[in-house]
């Protein structure tokens, strides 16, 4: 296939970054984490604890700025290489809402738009909601709203492995050269509800993900651990939690670890403080050398792989995985990710 060809007819005339959004001062930090917990019963503690991981970065999550830095990116390659449409940019959980930029879509003329969601993989809360926002926002804006067509879940692409190879290669490098052949290269992901898991494809892409990394690098030494939990501890979550894992490392006489948040395709306030901070600290107190990946980012391979995952749907191309489960689908089944019912 020709991923380089240009672009004509395209049904296409805009593209919107969909995401989760985060607070860029103070006084946004308490709205927004009440819209993210809109809904569930989570103590006002709770709320404070987080808000406080935010007061050390001065309220800023830096997940917007990524975005920011990520859409001018995109912006560069498409206007290079074609389908030079605009880009729209809407959040889950703060401005830009999604509603508000669905609405300006609207008020642009835009008509038909793919929509790019920043997860690479396939849960209620990394894909399902975010369809669900989107309809949403479409259903606030009324009869004018633009139809919406969001692009696959890409955690097998060979530009997503691509660009985490490349950013965990840079932290390898940062570990003494005698020490490179038994570093112990741990994967991270935002845990879930074991529930949750149940009824998606999260935990088997992350593993896929993981291992198809690890290949790329010829490391044998990785395991796929989980961060950030935040249910009741009653209630089952995916696991190893990654500072237990560090310490069964430690305990096994690990010396050099370098952590990739694999689960993330940009910095959360997840990634720099649980494990910036959390993990390492504790890895400071077992006496580990931690080096922490970085996401994918604006990696210029992730940001071409968006221009490819929009042509796959344009020009109906066969689209490109690595290893054996295939493509994920381009339209979700109607009760994919979805919560069983009790029975």
């Amino acid at each position: 296939m020709d991923w380089g060809k240009e672009i004509v007819n395209s049904p296409y005339d805009a593209l919107v970054l969909v995401s989760f959004g985060g607070p860029e001062g103070m006084d946004d930090v308490i709205p927004f984490l009440e819209n993210v917990l809109q809904g569930r019963n989570v103590p006002r503690e709770r709320i404070m604890q987080v808000a406080n991981h935010y007061k050390l970065f001065g309220g800023i999550s830096p997940i917007n700025q990524q975005n920011r830095n990520l859409i001018a990116a995109l912006e560069r390659e498409l206007q290079t290489n074609g389908p030079d449409v605009p880009i729209y940019w809407g959040n889950r959980n703060w401005h830009p809402l999604l509603p508000e930029t669905v609405s300006q879509m609207a008020s642009d003329g835009v008509k038909h738009a793919l929509a790019f969601v920043t997860s690479a993989y396939s849960s209620f809360s990394s894909c399902r909601q975010y369809l669900q926002n989107i309809a949403a926002a479409q259903a606030a804006v009324g009869p004018n709203t633009p139809r919406i067509d969001k692009l696959r879940a890409f955690y097998n692409h060979p530009l997503f492995i691509e660009a985490n190879v490349d950013q965990i290669r840079a932290s390898m490098s940062q570990v003494e050269e005698q020490a490179r052949a038994s570093v112990q290269l741990v994967f991270t992901a935002h845990s879930i509800p074991q529930s949750m898991a149940d009824n998606s494809d999260y935990e088997v892409q992350l593993k896929e993900a993981s291992r198809l990394t690890a290949m790329a690098l010829n490391v044998n030494n990785w395991q796929l651990v989980y961060q950030s939990r935040s249910g009741s501890p009653a209630q089952p979550w995916l696991g190893p939690d990654v500072g237990d894992h560090l310490k069964q490392l430690a305990a096994n006489g690990t010396k050099d670890v370098v952590i990739a948040p694999i689960g993330f395709v940009s910095d959360h306030m997840e990634v720099i403080y649980d494990l910036d901070v959390e993990a390492q600290h504790l890895s400071l107190e077992l006496g580990l050398n931690m080096k922490r990946a970085a996401t994918a980012g604006t990696h210029p391979a992730f940001v071409k792989m968006i221009r490819e995952l929009m042509l796959e749907r344009i020009n109906n191309e066969t689209p490109r995985y690595l290893g054996s489960r295939g493509a994920n689908h381009d339209v979700c089944p109607v009760d994919c990710c979805l919560p069983r019912s009790s029975t």
